[in-house]
């Protein structure tokens, strides 16, 4: 198929854009480019790309694609509270809008980046399948179930959306984030020799490795349409919930000389919850998910080391998402909507 990756330099479509071309497709990519200046390690994949703010794609940006996986958004909650209407001014409307341009130009299958967020604060007893009630607390989370509202209308025989609601991610890509909870943890870890837990310890969380986020993707994109028209399935693996504290002991047992330490202000979070993920399992055999976080935080540990990784740089603004941000509005390189002063390169096919 002839694919397009919204967001391909982030975090997660840097390491989908390659997955996808080695499957035989062929990728373009579509980003304003905000992060690429926080690689971490390089070099960044070789794909034809569009550089483009979401909110300003064209019919024409689309037309002659088979399948587009949407991946671009204000990724995470502390960003997305820098500023909450911008939040679903890119994340809502943007990828609505992208969606009914998508079906206009003829684009049959629709891959939403959604999150197991949309759950938000739920009861710690019940493994949460698709069927559950949304419950989301952040702007981040409000806005994926938004956009799956919305984008359900779209569905026809002639445009097929699916929605994967990935679970909190980890593991190494070219462009690491470190405001992630098991990326964070090995961090702390490693920099410090302390296991920083900011919460009480108590809350769940369910993982999944972005490479595995990366082949629910593909076997969604490959899968029959009929199997997944217009269905959400949230991406994970059910023994894959853990709580923050089994998190952080998990990292002790990783990183040599290092003790778990609880933040003074420390206090219960209200995202927590248990997912279910046996539905991908069920209808969407080919996603074979192949990581867990043992072996997830034995490759950061691995990856940090090689790398070298300081406090400064852990600490610093150019693996943070909020504070990369933060970082050009203050050099005036963005302006107060999230958008680049001077003019974003010309797009490129």
């Amino acid at each position: 198929m002839r694919v397009l990756v919204t967001g391909h330099h982030g975090y997660i479509g840097v390491l989908l854009v390659p997955m996808l071309q080695n499957a035989g497709h062929d990728v373009v990519g579509l980003d304003t480019d905000l992060f690429v200046d926080s690689l971490f390690k390089g070099p960044l994949p070789k794909v034809r790309s569009i550089v483009k703010d979401l909110r300003d794609v064209e019919r024409h940006d689309l037309e002659g694609f088979d399948a587009i996986c949407h991946l671009a958004a204000l990724s995470n909650d502390p960003l997305g509270n820098i500023n909450p209407q911008l939040t679903y001014e890119i994340n809502h409307h943007g990828s609505v809008n992208l969606a009914k341009l998508a079906k206009a130009a003829g684009v049959k299958r629709f891959l939403f980046s959604s999150s197991c967020s949309t759950y938000g604060a739920a009861s710690q007893d019940v493994l949460l399948t698709e069927e559950a009630e949304f419950n989301p607390v952040t702007p981040y989370g409000h806005s994926k179930v938004l956009v799956e509202r919305d984008v359900r209308e779209l569905a026809d025989k002639t445009f097929s959306p699916t929605y994967l609601r990935n679970t909190t991610a980890y593991g190494v890509s070219q462009l690491l984030r470190f405001d992630l909870v098991v990326n964070n943890l090995v961090a702390w870890a490693i920099t410090t020799g302390k296991v920083m837990i900011k919460s009480d310890g108590t809350p769940w969380r369910p993982l999944v490795h972005i490479e595995d986020i990366c082949r629910a993707f593909l076997a969604i994109l490959e899968a029959p349409c009929d199997a997944v028209h217009n269905q959400a399935f949230n991406v994970g693996i059910t023994e894959e919930n853990y709580q923050v504290r089994d998190l952080a002991q998990i990292v002790k047992e990783t990183v040599p000389n290092c003790e778990i330490e609880y933040s003074a202000d420390g206090g219960p979070d209200k995202r927590c919850y248990r997912v279910d993920f046996s539905k991908i399992k069920r209808e969407v055999p080919t996603f074979k998910p192949q990581w867990n976080v043992r072996r997830g935080a034995k490759e950061l540990y691995d990856t940090c080391r090689q790398a070298d990784l300081t406090l400064e740089d852990f600490e610093g603004p150019k693996f943070k998402r909020i504070d990369h941000i933060k970082r050009l509005m203050a050099a005036e390189l963005l302006d107060e909507n999230l958008r680049w002063r001077t003019p974003v390169p010309a797009a490129k096919h």
